[in-house]
């Protein structure tokens, strides 16, 4: 009996309690991946790292996060939720150590590849947990809880490099501080959620998968979701950078306030309009990214910091709307069996959208420079949005699984 009270215990707690145990964690996780957006301008400048180093050192990550979430990530559902999501804070523990003393930009690599393996467990696990413990809103909570994250992540980033002591250490101390407090907590407190099952070597092979039928859907579909992912690269890679270049205000607070502002509107949208149909989220969010970039373009180009502000606020509406509404246009369509291998096939492309023309952008800066890479950049981004809004009028996304 005395070894059975634990348990009990444990399987006696709150399941509310969980799911915002949950909730928080993946916000901070999430935040962890923005968290060095503001140091990569000092970065470079301390360590004499080029614009093309430092989008690899942001965009590292997203390749072991593709790699993660097709394999690993998915144990959970066979090996149990507590012994994956402290692996997830012991790994990135590590990744958080590796930054606090980073002097190199190998390290600075080796930190961020950890922490896409880390972050890709943890969110997905946390996901996982949300859902078992509350069906009814824990998409919602999911839908939002990567947004959330990095809105923090930066914000909170930028204000302790701008005003703090120890800039280059002082934000990873704290998430650092917060993710042993999580994993004392999932040690002492937090319940399994499930059961497992036998079979966890299956998932070690990666699975993607996008059924004939749904891959009119897929390409239809890839324009929008590309320009949202890489919109979402370039302000978390070379943004701030971009802000104090256009604007002269050197604040590393302001550029890291701008990452923010697109997030945290991304999160609002995706809260306010998840009643809203997805193909007119579609529809919102073509026509808002090519109208916010384009103003964030006008504000670099007349050096106006209030424009680009209005600018990353349209584009953060449209960055929402288009996750979300390419979420609910593509998961409905599939059967149940085919759903993981289809998420992880949209996630794939979302990643490498997110990484790859970051480094692009990084290769075009010592030739053109940053402001004419940044003008290029959001001229495709522009040019992918409007695609995509005429391929929606053309074909509305209700009809699109029938093309």
């Amino acid at each position: 009996m005395s070894m059975a009270r634990p348990a009990l215990q444990r399987r006696t707690l709150s399941a509310r309690a969980t799911t915002r145990y949950a909730v928080v964690t993946a916000i901070s996780f999430s935040a962890t991946s923005s968290a060095p957006t503001p140091l990569y301008h000092v970065y470079q400048q301390e360590m004499g790292l080029s614009a093309l180093t430092v989008t690899l050192v942001f965009a590292s990550y997203a390749f072991t996060m593709v790699a993660t979430f097709l394999t690993v990530a998915r144990l959970s559902d066979y090996v149990g939720r507590r012994p994956m999501i402290l692996a997830a804070l012991v790994l990135n523990a590590v990744s958080l150590g590796l930054f606090i003393t980073a002097g190199t930009a190998a390290q600075l690599i080796l930190a961020r590849l950890i922490q896409g393996v880390a972050i890709s467990i943890g969110m997905a696990t946390l996901g996982a947990t949300i859902l078992d413990t509350d069906r009814a809103t824990g998409p919602i909570y999911n839908s939002i809880t990567a947004f959330l994250g990095l809105t923090a992540g930066s914000l909170l980033g930028g204000m302790l490099v701008a005003w703090a002591p120890l800039p280059e250490q002082l934000i990873f101390l704290v998430l650092l501080a917060v993710t042993a407090l999580e994993a004392l907590l999932l040690l002492l407190f937090v319940p399994e959620t499930t059961t497992g099952k036998p079979g966890a070597r299956r998932v070690l092979i990666p699975y993607v998968n996008v059924p004939a039928a749904l891959v009119p859907v897929m390409v239809r579909l890839t324009p929008l979701n590309t320009s949202t992912w890489a919109l979402g690269g370039f302000y978390l890679s070379l943004m701030p950078v971009l802000v104090a270049v256009a604007t002269g205000i050197q604040s590393i607070f302001v550029g890291a306030a701008v990452v923010s502002v697109l997030m945290a509107t991304a999160a609002t949208t995706v809260l306010a309009f998840r009643h809203v149909a997805p193909g007119r989220l579609l529809r919102i969010s073509s026509l808002s990214l090519a109208l916010g970039i384009a103003v964030t373009l006008a504000g670099v180009h007349l050096h106006a910091a209030s424009l680009m502000l209005l600018g990353t606020v349209i584009s953060g509406l449209g960055f929402g709307s288009g996750y979300s509404g390419n979420l609910r246009t593509l998961l409905p369509l599939a059967e149940e069996h085919e759903r993981a291998g289809l998420l992880a096939a949209y996630f794939v492309e979302s990643y490498l959208s997110f990484a790859i023309p970051a480094i692009l952008a990084g290769l075009a800066v010592p030739v053109i420079g940053l402001v004419a890479t940044g003008e290029a950049y959001g001229a495709v981004l522009i040019v992918l949005a409007l695609l995509s809004a005429r391929i929606g009028a053309r074909r509305p996304a209700a009809r699109l699984a029938r093309a």
